[in-house]
């Protein structure tokens, strides 16, 4: 069954007949053996907090672009790429019977079981964020020491690969290639920068086909069980990336974006100390998120998300 934690019309949590749950910052995860299911709820976090108003059929946006760009993405022969996605068909996944399957339904993935590589994959051509304030203060990014001159929003000469520790809590920590090879070995390393690279690259360009820049966005990558590597998680979507509106472009700026930005920018000014437990959200800026996931994944997959 789902918990009935519940807010409107927006998932919390669910607690579903499967085992325990692994609960990331958004979603609920149910091992099956050698698959599991994902469940992407309506949390959002923002400043390594969860926050404690959820995003009416956010989860349903995320998967929806995430099927999109698996199955858009793997379609490229040129690619070579392999991921996790199997079903988001949830009448097919088996579920035991008394679960609600209309409220998981456009929300969920069946996937191929995998060992998550512990680093996130960020792939950046313009600056903003923490690579914005490191440039600012050293001229690098992650290391990476780029031309003077750049401002926010500014455009690199070209994508650069910066991994980060991932985070079950708190905030990923930027690090160096050199001390992910380290961990993981200079030949994996070397793979996922290149197969990263690749992957933000075909993606950025359908974005921009349809009026969306991608500023910045973080892969997951995982081992399968015959070693392959694939692509895990979610892909190219509002919580993972910065998606900015092409015309809204300005130099020297950094612009409205279509993800959770538009939060973020609400709680510096709410006068949240970032430390206790942070407000609720208010209603405009709830449906103003809202509003802005729907209109990226509309322009990336050309319809709304299923269950909606």
């Amino acid at each position: 069954m789902l918990d009935a934690n519940k807010c409107g019309n927006a998932l919390i949590r669910t607690d579903l007949p499967l085992g325990q749950a692994h609960r990331g910052k958004v979603r609920d995860c149910y091992s099956l053996g050698d698959r599991m299911i994902l469940v992407s709820t309506d949390r959002i976090s923002a400043f390594d907090w969860v926050l404690p108003t959820p995003i009416p059929d956010k989860g349903r946006v995320l998967t929806s672009i995430s099927e999109f760009w698996f199955r858009w993405l793997s379609s490229d022969s040129a690619l070579a790429l392999e991921h996790h996605l199997l079903s988001t068909d949830v009448e097919s996944m088996g579920l035991p019977e008394g679960i609600d399957l209309a409220a998981l339904q456009g929300r969920t993935m069946l996937v191929r079981r995998a060992e998550v590589i512990p680093f996130e994959c960020v792939v950046r051509d313009r600056l903003a964020g923490s690579g914005l304030n490191e440039y600012l203060s050293s001229g690098t990014v992650c290391g990476i020491r780029l031309p003077s001159g750049l401002g926010p929003g500014s455009k690199l000469p070209e994508p650069i690969f910066t991994p980060a520790t991932k985070a079950e809590s708190g905030h990923d920590e930027n690090v160096s290639f050199a001390v992910m090879a380290d961990v993981i070995g200079t030949d994996l390393a070397e793979r996922l920068r290149e197969k990263s690279l690749a992957v933000y690259r075909r993606g950025a360009k359908h974005a921009a086909e349809v009026g969306i820049v991608v500023a910045d966005t973080k892969f997951e990558w995982g081992l399968d069980s015959d070693g392959r590597l694939i692509l895990v998680d979610e892909v190219l979507t509002p919580d993972s990336s910065r998606f900015w509106p092409a015309q809204n472009l300005e130099l020297g700026k950094v612009p409205d974006s279509f993800d959770k930005q538009f939060v973020r920018d609400w709680l510096e000014k709410s006068g949240w100390d970032k430390q206790s437990p942070p407000p609720n959200l208010p209603a405009d800026i709830v449906e103003g998120t809202r509003q802005k996931y729907f209109e990226a994944c509309l322009r990336l997959t050309g319809k709304i998300p299923h269950g909606v």
